[in-house]
């Protein structure tokens, strides 16, 4: 790894920096350290991450890089900021464990922190394989498409990983209040794939032969 492709200090900073600011919003909003669903889901959250930069500091370090690059290539559509208000999945369930609004399970609790543990892997095994898996829709000039691996199955695997995530953190994080934020998340999801597919198909050679190989971008069978 020569000085040119090794990451900066930030591809190492962010993603810890991300728990810990999980950590406080979770805890301080909770008004306790006792709110166990959070100290499950940071655990499993900051093992996950910190493998992921081990590993793609050894295997990818451009693509380390390139998750820290924030900047977006202008699409002409943007998805609505409103949408963004699925985040409150993180500040809800510190809420509900507060007032004690909800009573969701252990049981349950535990199944849905699988879940989202198999999402954060499938979006590590997208990265495996697609080291143009950028935090942003961006383009790159050596860039070409990628058709293995889970890309054999969905055009979008990564969001695949999210949507995972996203629709079992309420559960994950003893919330049933949580969902109703979580609802945003599907419209944003739908117009990200569909503003990202736009890109592709305007700048990425044998893109639109791949679409019509691969029917489904984000569910198989479903769509």
């Amino acid at each position: 790894m020569d000085s040119q492709t090794a990451p900066s200090l930030k591809a190492y900073i962010m993603p810890f920096a991300i728990t810990v600011v999980l950590g406080l919003v979770f805890f301080l909003v909770a008004g306790s350290l006792g709110f166990w669903q959070a100290w499950i889901y940071l655990a499993q959250f900051s093992v996950l991450t910190l493998f992921m930069v081990i590993y793609l500091t050894k295997r990818s370090p451009d693509l380390l890089k390139r998750r820290t690059d924030l900047k977006e290539q202008t699409t002409g559509r943007k998805t609505p900021a409103f949408l963004n208000l699925f985040l409150l999945i993180y500040i809800v369930p510190g809420l509900d464990f507060r007032f004690g609004l909800s009573a969701v399970p252990p049981w349950l609790v535990i199944v849905a922190n699988i879940v989202v543990f198999l999402g954060y892997v499938l979006i590590i095994v997208v990265f495996r394989e697609n080291s143009y898996a950028s935090a942003v829709i961006k383009l790159e000039n050596e860039q070409n498409v990628i058709s293995t691996g889970p890309y054999a199955v969905v055009r979008h695997p990564m969001y695949s990983g999210m949507l995972l995530m996203t629709l079992f953190t309420p559960l994950a994080l003893g919330s049933y209040w949580a969902f109703i934020p979580c609802a945003f998340f599907i419209p944003w999801l739908y117009l990200r794939i569909k503003n990202e597919e736009e890109v592709l198909l305007r700048g990425l050679k044998g893109y639109d032969d791949y679409r019509k190989k691969i029917r489904h971008r984000l569910l198989p069978y479903i769509w």
